[in-house]
């Protein structure tokens, strides 16, 4: 996870809070977050890399539309980074 950028981290957080959402799910998602537009070019390139390292699976729904899930890696490298930030930040 050290070598995700903080917009990848967020996407992970968003794929594991929604149930096999599709791209523009996610979108939203981060747009209702960050209040601004969320580029096709910056989404999709990210969501491909988050894939290509094992942390996110990627699904077709059908021939337009595709679906995200969090692996076991993704779920065990997100445990593990709330575990490093409960460290440093108790908010309990």
């Amino acid at each position: 996870m050290h070598d995700l950028t903080g917009f990848q981290r967020d996407l992970l957080y968003v794929v594991a809070g929604l149930d096999d959402p599709h791209g523009l799910a996610i979108k939203e998602e981060l747009e209702d977050y960050y209040e601004s537009e969320i580029h096709h070019g910056r989404l999709y390139p990210n969501l491909d890399t988050l894939v290509d390292k094992g942390l996110v699976d990627k699904g077709e729904l059908d021939q337009r539309t595709n679906y995200y899930t969090l692996t076991r890696r993704g779920t065990r490298e997100l445990e593990a980074r709330r575990d490093w930030e409960a460290q440093y930040a108790d908010l309990s």
